[in-house]
């Protein structure tokens, strides 16, 4: 391989959220941490040397995205993803979830409901509440150590006040990825319904073999759907955050513009757009290599614990670097859960009651990471577990 994923850089010293900042957390800042979605790889060589090509310049005077800003984009999203994106669909945004609440600024008021799929990645809860909207639980269902989405139970929740879903795809943090079907019949339900679908893909590059990322443009449905992407995830970039929604429908366009206008969000960040592109042009094969570090990174999660703590499971991973792990059979409450993990096997992961319902005896584990680092994460919660 071109790339090491297993180089150990150490992170202390650059403010590194992941690493120095759990007090807020966890009310220390001593764990190892195996939590929040980052990843501890250095992002791409070909995304460094244009930074500090642009760096060099010396001027960071205001920019613009250029038009091979978003042909980078058109090209990545057929290349990678088989999709056809037109120019005019793409809007610019600073972060999928600041971009996620433009949405719901959009197209609900205050008092309009919003559904989302939980377990779920929590920041749609505060997006939703902080706003003024109302948020309608439509859970996951898991079987067999599965997870799916209730149709059933969707239908029946929906009133005359619901006016838009957080689709999750694929879906942090159980790992799904959402099939066609599956997704043709989402978008059924919300056209009958005249709902619109905000689909956050930001890890729709994560996807291992042979499940493939469906995204909601490719389904009959795209008109009514918003999809929101990013290299932050994919790159290791959330410290110079970029994004873009994609609008084929242009009614629903314009009015997020409007929105997007009236916040004076048209300033862009020198080096997001630079590492956007760079990305987007350059990024493929380090991806390539990346995803291959990180199956085997999930393989050994999985022999682990059916080796060491038969246990404890791990979901089965579809896609995303984030594990979703059922500590269920130890038979804890959440609190001795969480004493077990933190105070006494010294880790922090991502506590399952944070995505809400169904997250109950869950945690969630990044796993991108060296791979002696996972191993020694995972041999603190053996220990912990022995004693």
């Amino acid at each position: 391989m071109r790339y090491n994923f297993d180089e150990e850089i150490d992170r202390h010293g650059t403010n590194s959220r992941k690493w120095e900042g759990m007090q807020e957390m966890f009310g220390r800042n001593d764990l190892f941490p195996m939590w929040i979605a980052d990843m501890d790889f250095k992002t791409p060589p070909e995304i460094i040397d244009a930074i500090k090509k642009r760096a060099d310049h010396g001027i960071f005077g205001y920019t613009f995205r250029s038009e091979s800003f978003y042909d980078s984009i058109i090209k990545w999203m057929k290349g990678r993803h088989g999709i056809d994106v037109k120019r005019e669909w793409i809007v610019d945004g600073a972060g999928v979830v600041s971009t996620l609440t433009m949405a719901v600024l959009s197209y609900t008021n205050p008092g309009d409901e919003i559904i989302v799929q939980p377990p779920v990645y929590y920041p749609f809860f505060r997006i939703i509440q902080n706003n003024g909207r109302i948020i309608v639980n439509n859970p996951l269902k898991l079987k067999d150590e599965r997870y799916t989405m209730d149709f059933e139970d969707l239908e029946h929740k929906i009133t005359k006040r619901t006016k838009m879903l957080i689709l999750c795809s694929p879906h942090n943090p159980v790992g799904r990825v959402w099939k066609r079907e599956e997704l043709e019949t989402l978008g059924e339900i919300c056209e009958r319904h005249g709902i619109i679908i905000a689909s956050d893909e930001i890890h729709s590059d994560f996807v291992y073999s042979p499940n493939v990322h469906t995204s909601m443009l490719l389904t009959d449905f795209k008109e009514l759907a918003l999809t929101f992407i990013a290299p932050n995830k994919t790159f290791n970039l959330a410290g110079i955050p970029s994004s873009v929604v994609i609008i084929p429908d242009k009614k629903i366009r314009d009015r997020f513009l409007i929105a997007s206008e009236n916040f004076e969000l048209e300033t862009s960040n020198i080096f997001s757009i630079v590492a956007t592109e760079t990305a987007y042009t350059y990024g493929a094969q380090w991806l390539d290599e990346l995803l291959i570090y990180l199956k085997g990174n999930f393989d050994l999660v999985k022999a682990f614990f059916e080796e060491k703590i038969p246990q404890v499971r791990l979901i089965n991973p579809e896609g995303t670097y984030l594990g979703w792990i059922d500590f269920r059979n130890l038979g804890l409450s959440d609190g001795e859960l969480y004493n077990l993990i933190t105070e006494r096997a010294g880790v922090a992961l991502d506590d399952g009651n944070l995505f809400g319902i169904g997250g109950s005896g869950f945690q969630r584990m990044n796993v991108a990471t060296p791979r002696h680092l996972l191993l020694k994460g995972l041999e603190r919660l053996e220990n912990a577990l022995r004693r």
